[in-house]
């Protein structure tokens, strides 16, 4: 099933039950109130959305209405905890070269790069990236996200997937002229990694039918800059740490609680014909081979779209698609609450029968 987060002028927003092809919701809290709720009694609930979810697909709902992206939080607008991973080692290995790192450490390929990034809040998918200067070099990074429920720590690999919830699309901001300052503390990121966005729709892994195999989600992943393709490589290509590994890794010392948010980090892939996950990348290819980085970071104005579609190119997640802006200036008037969801037939008050 697919399910999203309705703006609704709360912190964590209303649970929606989406359909197959997302351009329908039908409102799932007479079941659960919010996604967060629905994970903390998962074995229960589930059953009832999917219930819902199959029942919209059959036009047999009379409280559906069209989905917007724009009228969506992110799918789980705050966790209880975000680690983020490294899975795909072209992209540290890109980096680590172009700042003349020749040599790699023993542990490389055998144990995975991971930080506790910031888990409240996550961008809705249509969200501004706010950035107070834009000389911080404001970089995206196109990643897959699970969802677990509770994880016991010390969990085994062969019984990881069994907690792994949902699926998402995420764009990983990141600060890229904060980086090195802070490694130097050697405490790791806290200014250099800002709020996330999420895909509109988080998925069980059912729907993704063949392209789940268990530890991988294989298929293309896009993103582009200002209408420009950056990348699209495959995320189950070149992935050295799988899914089950990095929950394993994340849950060594600490039990996981049911939200919490596993992100796959950069998707790239070796075959640089497929482009580049992040503007850093590219720039670390330039220097490579022309000894400067030519490639801008982020400006505010500048637009980002992110999204991974079926191998029928049909939208699995929705799009991501943000622009980055300077904060708000203090005092500067405000929209009125809920002028976003006045738009006829885009929000469960307007609800149309199918």
């Amino acid at each position: 099933m697919k399910l999203a987060t309705l703006k609704d002028g709360t912190r964590d927003g209303a649970l929606l039950v989406v359909s197959r092809d997302l351009k329908k919701a039908v409102p799932a809290d007479h079941i659960a109130p919010t996604l967060q709720a629905a994970l903390d009694d998962w074995d229960y609930l589930a059953p009832q959305l999917q219930a819902l979810y199959e029942e919209l697909n059959a036009a047999r709902s009379n409280r559906a209405f069209r989905f917007d992206p724009a009228h969506a939080m992110a799918p789980l607008p705050r966790a209880h905890q975000f680690a983020d991973g490294s899975s795909y080692l072209i992209h540290a290995e890109l980096i680590r070269r172009s700042r003349g790192q020749k040599e790699f450490p023993g542990w490389w390929k055998k144990e995975p790069l991971m930080y506790q990034g910031c888990s409240d809040p996550f961008l809705g998918p249509r969200d501004d990236i706010v950035v107070a200067d834009e000389d911080d070099g404001i970089d995206l990074e196109m990643e897959l996200a699970i969802i677990t429920g509770d994880v016991p720590m010390g969990i085994e690999r062969d019984k990881a997937s069994q907690h792994i919830r949902l699926f998402m699309v995420m764009n990983d901001v990141s600060l890229r002229n904060l980086v090195g300052h802070e490694l130097e503390k050697g405490f790791g990121f806290l200014h250099a990694k800002p709020p996330s966005a999420l895909s509109p729709v988080a998925l069980t892994p059912d729907e993704l039918g063949d392209a789940w195999d268990g530890r991988k989600l294989h298929g293309t992943i896009r993103a582009w800059v200002n209408g420009e393709l950056l990348g699209e490589p495959d995320a189950g290509d070149d992935m050295q740490f799988d899914f089950l590994r990095l929950i394993v890794h994340a849950a060594k010392t600490r039990p996981l609680p049911a939200g919490t948010v596993i992100g796959s980090g950069t998707v790239s892939n070796r075959d640089r014909k497929r482009g580049a996950g992040c503007l850093f990348e590219r720039r670390a290819e330039e220097i490579l081979k022309k000894k400067e980085a030519k490639t801008p970071f982020l400006k505010y104005g500048d637009t980002v779209k992110i999204e991974m579609r079926d191998a029928d190119d049909r939208p699995l997640f929705g799009a991501i698609e943000q622009s980055v802006a300077a904060p708000a200036r203090r005092g500067a008037a405000q929209p009125e609450a809920g002028a976003e969801e006045s738009a006829e037939n885009d929000s469960p008050e307007a609800a149309t029968a199918e």
